[in-house]
């Protein structure tokens, strides 16, 4: 198996060679970037960077209420708190946020 180290730039480039560089917003993917590393260094493995399954596994909300108007089946969410309850919650700024879908 071949690896290939990728930085921040060569992770935008991915998503753009997709047609994929409107997924999510410049902090989004920066977010997202960091976070996909630092789950690489704590599990010490790498990941295969699949911008498709990126894609389907990750969406970027830009307020409690947009993430509401998604998931309206779920009662009780108040808090990006609450969503953390259910799934992977990475922050980008005080409203902000992404999530992976469940």
């Amino acid at each position: 198996m071949l690896v290939k180290t990728v930085n921040f730039n060569d992770f935008l480039e991915e998503f753009e060679n997709y047609g994929r560089e409107n997924q999510f917003s410049y902090e989004g993917f920066k977010a997202l970037f960091d976070y996909l590393e630092e789950i690489s260094e704590d599990l010490r493995e790498h990941i295969e960077l699949d911008v498709l399954a990126i894609c389907c596994d990750f969406t970027e909300y830009s307020s409690l209420e947009e993430f509401v108007d998604d998931y309206r089946h779920i009662e009780g969410i108040n808090s990006i708190e609450d969503i953390a309850y259910y799934t992977t919650v990475i922050p980008i700024n005080n409203q902000s946020f992404i999530i992976q879908n469940f």
